[in-house]
């Protein structure tokens, strides 16, 4: 069968769209040839720095045929109905329509055979439209045409046709570009004309013409020969893959040269000068595997072989290099000069959010909850109010400036050019982590902090001015904010009520609202580790107490966040998320929000519910709070909450579900209070023979109203038992 080659042959294309604008070109031309009843039997879209490339196989050479029934109107309609018919149909004469019998009446059908258009007739119409509408970023008009593309478009390739024959050039113009058979190689090495006939001498030829049209070899070529020259020094490439990916974008013939730079440069920290070098000349740095340090030497990647073996080449990427590191060496020693503290000064002059205050404010409520969360996680206290205060001092460093990205990590360098304690150090850049699900969270008491306190603080603050985040937009963040906080407490196994440190912002309810946000957190957290997340939102709602512990408290003005003003005469407040106690002793009763133990408790509820014994009690807890939730409907919630009495368990199935009970509800309650959750659930797991018994042998709805109360209020005692491990109506399956 045939197969199409089509390529779109430009100005350079920008390395980051090139990816997203082959599967563009792909799923546009093969959704439209579907559309249109062509099926096919693979794709592939290619992109190079000035070409799209698509090649579709297996493409039948005409539309199928297509038959319609058109049903007109009846026999001895008026004369305007079947001109109108006539017409709809594209039929010359009422004598090519036939005569169908139908229950009401005999009326006139046009049976039209309609042939399918050729293929190359059908990618002539679509590939135009695909092109001018094709949805690019950023695209450009040039000279006095209309298209737009992201850089002048030069020409166009489309051919279709069978192996070992010659194939058929699709003709189409878009804004007075041709289609045709000719593309170009290399820029500098084959400017001139190619003809192309089909993809398989397409590669081939621009091969030859010093273009390497898969973006995957282009990327392998940069690794293998970086890795080589390397290794042929005793050196060790840095990894990169974004910068692989990026200098891939950037090349059609890649070819590997290592330059070099003064050594004292090397004075300055080696992220710093893998930043400049990464951002300004796209090249690789290497370091000497003996010491892990970077060493004076860099990879680049050219374009071209050049006649010179790349002497030239290498030397003007060596003098930008030098050019760019002074640079950062004058900013380094600059930065030295200032001490952290003296630049806090200056954060009151950078607003974090025009309702949340200026990074400076923001500061001190960070330090003061780091101070009040030391003690729980560890750190001592002064050394942790310290770091809060330094964390952000390096925004308004030279280096930072330059390189956003070097925010926090610079804050340590400086930190410990200072002589500052080490824990302050670390925790200056530690305290931005994790910055991503593969990220690592911070360890040291004093890191974790200042980076609970630094996230804390941002949710509680976009929670009271009302800026969460909604559908896919989160624009300040807070979801990985979320997941930080969820990974630090549990990877470090914290054991703080999660309530009172997001709690206590508003009088409208903040704290719940967050917690349930931060379960959601979770919830993706457990659940990329194969969990289930109703087994979680079953944990969290086992024995919900009061919305906040120690019950509700006021705030004064609605809307107003406590902590993020200050009453003149009223001293320092303590942060908002301190309204409450925050220690594992001052959480509220019954309430699900130590995290630690909500993942103990799914991890046991998942094991329970992975034995028949788990299933089958399962299946009899829902069973009775069915039949609970009918009867409370007609005798009102909490008619059945007393405990049954027991001269009136007459039979044996009832009697011994009731002493049952009575072994395993207290031996649950003792595993709880113990944290014991598998002894928890094991206790439940116990009571399976007894509810399957009762249900098998007793009537629930006795007609005799004192033993039918009797008897719910006994499964209304196993619905609590239940409960007190977790909410099983929450549960799917």
């Amino acid at each position: 069968m045939p197969d199409l080659l089509l390529e779109l042959f430009s100005e350079e294309i920008p390395a980051r769209m090139q990816a997203r604008a082959a599967d563009d070109l792909k799923a546009l031309v093969t959704n439209a040839l579907v559309e249109r009843g062509l099926t096919y039997e693979g794709a592939k879209a290619f992109a190079t720095p000035r070409r799209l490339t698509l090649v579709v196989g297996g493409l039948a050479a005409r539309q199928p045929d297509r038959h319609e029934e058109r049903k007109g109107p009846r026999v001895g309609a008026p004369e305007k109905a079947l001109e109108g018919f006539l017409k709809a149909a594209g039929l010359a004469s009422i004598d090519q329509a036939t005569v169908q019998a139908d229950p009401k009446g005999d009326f006139y059908v046009a049976r039209i055979h309609k042939h399918g258009a050729a293929t190359t007739d059908v990618i002539a119409a679509i590939v135009p439209e695909i092109v001018r509408s094709f949805p690019w970023p950023k695209s450009m008009r040039w000279g006095t045409g209309m298209l737009r593309w992201v850089r002048p478009l030069h020409s166009i390739v489309a051919t279709f046709g069978v192996p070992q024959e010659e194939p058929e050039v699709i003709r189409f113009e878009i804004d007075g570009i041709v289609s045709g058979d000719v593309t170009r190689g290399h820029r500098v090495h084959a400017p001139g004309e190619i003809r192309v006939r089909r993809f398989d001498d397409y590669v081939a030829s621009l091969e030859k013409a010093h273009v390497v049209l898969d973006a995957e070899r282009r990327r392998d070529i940069i690794r293998a020969d970086a890795r080589t020259l390397a290794q042929a020094q005793n050196l060790e490439l840095v990894e990169d893959e974004g910068l692989v990916d990026e200098v891939a974008g950037l090349v059609e013939w890649p070819v590997v040269l290592m330059g070099q730079f003064e050594p004292e440069f090397l004075e300055v920290p080696d992220e710093v000068i893998r930043a400049t070098i990464r951002a300004n000349q796209k090249c690789f740095v290497l370091k000497d595997p003996a010491t892990g340090r970077l060493t004076n030497r860099f990879i680049l990647v050219a374009n071209l072989d050049a006649s010179d073996g790349g002497n030239a080449i290498v030397h003007g990427n060596e003098r930008v290099v030098r050019a760019r590191l002074s640079d950062a060496r004058f900013f380094w020693e600059t930065d030295k000069k200032v001490r952290l503290e003296d630049r806090l000064e200056k954060l009151k002059s950078i607003t974090f959010h025009a309702k949340l205050g200026t990074q400076y404010e923001r500061v001190e409520r960070i330090a003061r909850l780091a101070k009040e969360l030391a003690p729980l996680v560890g750190a001592d206290p002064a050394k942790a109010e310290t770091a809060a205060r330094l964390a952000k001092a390096d925004l308004v460093t030279e280096m930072v400036g330059e390189f956003p990205e070097l925010q926090g990590l610079m804050g340590r360098y400086y930190a410990a050019a200072e002589g500052l304690d080490p824990e302050i150090a670390a925790a200056l850049e530690e305290h931005y982590k994790p910055q991503g699900p593969s990220d690592r969270i911070p360890a040291a008491p004093v890191s974790i902090a200042v980076a609970l306190a630094d996230k804390i603080d941002t949710l509680v603050g976009f929670w009271a001015i009302d800026e969460k985040p909604t559908g896919s937009k989160d624009p300040y963040a807070l979801r990985r904010a979320a997941l930080g906080v969820v990974r630090i407490i549990l990877e470090n196994g914290l054991r703080l009520n999660l309530l009172a440190l997001v709690g206590g912002a508003s009088h409208e309810g903040i704290g719940d609202d967050l917690l349930a946000f931060l379960a959601d957190r979770l919830k993706v957290q457990l659940r990329e580790q194969g969990k289930r997340h109703d087994l979680v939102d079953a944990v969290f709602a086992a024995g919900a107490g009061s919305p906040l512990p120690g019950g509700e408290r006021s705030t004064g003005e609605a809307g107003r966040v406590r902590g993020l003003e200050r009453s003149p005469d009223a001293g320092e407040p303590p942060h908002p998320a301190l309204q409450a106690d925050i220690s594992p002793q001052g959480r509220g009763e019954g309430r699900n929000d130590d995290l630690v133990l909500v993942v103990r408790r799914v991890e046991a509820l998942e094991t329970l519910l992975a034995t028949e014994d788990g299933k089958n009690l399962l299946a009899g807890y829902r069973r009775a709070a069915n039949i609970l939730k009918a009867e409370e409907k007609k005798d009102g919630a909490g008619a059945f909450e007393a405990a049954p009495e027991a001269g009136l368990l007459t039979e044996p199935a009832e009697s011994d579900l009731s002493a049952a009970l009575d072994v395993a509800e207290p031996a649950a309650t003792e595993a709880l209070a113990r944290e014991d959750f598998t002894a928890a659930t094991t206790a439940l797991a116990k009571l399976r023979p007894q509810v399957d018994a009762f249900f098998d042998q007793i009537m629930v709805n006795a007609p005799e109203a004192g033993l039918r109360a009797n008897r719910l209020k006994l499964l209304a005692r196993l619905r609590r038992a239940v409960r007190a491990v977790a909410d099983f109506d929450r549960i799917a399956g």
